[in-house]
């Protein structure tokens, strides 16, 4: 993604082998760059959502084992063994929604084992982390090509007007390494000339729609729209969105997904109203060990304060933190829901486009099947 004419990743290294990241505390206000300079920085980073987004706490995952290894003791195999665990165990529980995170943490582990001194094994560390970043952006922009044709045969029917798009949270570049999962067929199809315009959630609490979407939208020139949360069942019911288009967090097996709150209401909302609903997703963002999505993911409760205290830009141009409610007033935070696979349309994928159905998925994840 370009930036001020720019070409960026969200995570990257630098000709000293730093490890830096957008910071996207400060988005859309302000864009900056941050260093993670050790292996609590990075679970720091993840925990605080200075980075967030499915792919993109993957491949952070996989860079903070790489500085993990870089911290370990060299003493011994069995010291770093140790070391390299423990710091795995760590960073798993940073954020226990996302399946990319542990993926991420778990290849790392198989990939240094195989490694004949603690030497070796940071080399390996190093390596699978640039690895794993690489091969999330380029799922991404498969997901794009594979996203497209769905907007292309909607364009078709619309004879020139504009395929409206509604999508909830951030599923874009900012989510993962580049190009994003639910808005890469958005900037595939923008780019490819199809005319396109995206309903932008809010995405309360964080607004990760108005404050990143919105961002990303406006930086590629797309046409977008910024709207209330709860807006979107009205503009479904008046026909203004042709598809609405997710990203998630886990896919289980049986197509269940998990992704930012609030998601599920567009789903019933898209179902009532016949209104296709997508969920676009690497494949490391299967959980193949799962069956029942609602019973079995596992929900992150955040920080009472994300609900109590909204951030925004004054008048003056300050950005200040506010509080919306009574001071005794408390409040709960759930940061995801399930959508059940029954109203789900389909999965976009880099490997194509599936039913949300563990036959479906199993078309293009044959290995799904013996992974339960």
């Amino acid at each position: 993604m370009n930036v001020n004419g720019k070409a960026y990743r969200t995570i990257w290294t630098d000709e000293a082998d730093r490890l830096l990241v957008i910071n996207q505390h400060l988005l859309p206000h302000r864009f900056e760059t941050a260093e993670l300079p050790s292996f609590e920085s990075v679970c720091a980073a993840i925990r605080d959502m200075l980075v967030r987004g499915a792919g993109l706490i993957g491949a952070t995952a996989g860079y903070g084992m790489w500085l993990a290894a870089r911290e370990a003791p060299t003493a011994s195999n069995d010291a770093f063994d140790a070391f390299f665990s423990a710091a795995a165990a760590t960073l798993k529980e940073t954020r226990p929604t996302a399946s990319n995170l542990a993926w991420a943490v778990e290849r790392q582990l198989a990939a240094v084992a195989h490694g004949g001194s603690p030497e070796e094994k940071r080399r390996i560390a190093r390596r699978t982390a640039q690895v794993i970043a690489d091969e999330d952006a380029e799922a991404c922009r498969r997901i794009g090509t594979h996203g497209k044709t769905l907007l292309e045969r909607i364009a078709a029917r619309k004879h020139g007007d504009p395929v409206n798009i509604l999508t909830h949270c951030n599923a874009g570049w900012l989510a993962f390494v580049d190009y994003g999962s639910a808005l890469s067929p958005v900037y595939a199809a923008h780019d490819a000339g199809i005319p396109v315009h995206v309903w932008v959630d809010e995405t309360r609490p964080r607004n990760q729609g108005a404050g990143l979407t919105a961002w990303e939208l406006s930086r590629h020139g797309v046409p977008h729209t910024l709207i209330a949360d709860n807006a979107g069942g009205h503009l479904m019911q008046h026909g203004m969105v042709d598809i609405v288009i997710t990203g998630a967090d886990r896919v289980t097996r049986q197509g269940d997904a998990a992704n930012k709150i609030g998601t599920y209401l567009k789903a019933l909302a898209a179902h009532d109203n016949g209104i296709p609903f997508y969920v676009a997703l690497p494949s490391s963002t299967f959980d193949f060990s799962l069956n029942d999505g609602v019973r079995e993911i596992p929900i992150e409760e955040r920080g009472a304060q994300e609900v109590r205290i909204m951030t925004g830009k004054a008048t003056d141009g300050r950005v200040l933190d506010v509080q919306i409610c009574p001071d005794e007033t408390p409040a709960r935070n759930w940061a995801f829901d399930v959508t059940p696979h029954r109203l789900i349309t389909g999965l976009i994928s880099e490997r194509g486009v599936c039913p949300a159905t563990e036959a479906g998925i199993i078309t293009l994840y044959p290995e799904a099947e013996n992974r339960a």
